[in-house]
């Protein structure tokens, strides 16, 4: 039956290593930077690993179902609880989100946004290839969004990036 539950697991001290943990991987993705998780946010990052990290020590380990149960529950708990808060208080999804970041701005390459995304200028040229851009002066925007993908918008007709509609671009910093 120790298999199911044992009196002598650390129950709370399980959920305190999962807050710290799914912490510590936010706060290390943030530092780290966008690129290094295409496809994620550090949020969806920390969370992914750390549900992968819990079945694999339950299923590998004495860590009896309970135990590894809740931790997987504290994490389930601790996601549901940031995303009422992310809703309610914006400046959380800024401090465990990226904000998406402007690369380029008409025909004109930001180098210092490149440099700061870590992203060289051959890694741009080939996004922009694949998008389809035959000319630089075809491109309104390019942004790296937050989860590390790169957007190209194109220009239609004579419209500037001054009059791309302000929605489209909300949250995109123009500076590192």
């Amino acid at each position: 039956m120790e298999w199911i539950f044992d009196n002598k697991d650390p129950l709370i001290e399980t959920f305190l290593s999962s807050l710290m943990l799914f912490t510590a991987v936010i706060v290390l993705t943030r530092i780290i930077g966008l690129r290094s998780f295409a496809k994620f946010t550090a949020y969806d990052f920390a969370f992914t690993i750390a549900i992968g990290s819990i079945l694999s020590t339950t299923l590998t380990s004495k860590t009896s179902v309970i135990h590894g149960t809740v931790a997987i529950a504290s994490l389930l708990l601790l996601a549901y609880i940031f995303s009422i808060l992310q809703r309610k208080f914006s400046w959380i999804n800024s401090a465990i989100s990226n904000a998406p970041l402007l690369l380029m701005k008409n025909n004109q390459i930001i180098e210092k946004n490149l440099k700061h995304a870590r992203i060289e200028k051959s890694q741009l040229m080939a996004k922009l290839r694949e998008a389809n851009v035959i000319q630089l002066n075809d491109v309104l925007a390019v942004v790296l969004e937050s989860t590390g993908d790169i957007s190209v918008l194109h220009k239609s007709s004579n419209i500037s990036f001054e009059d791309t509609d302000s929605e489209i671009l909300e949250g995109v910093r123009t500076k590192p």
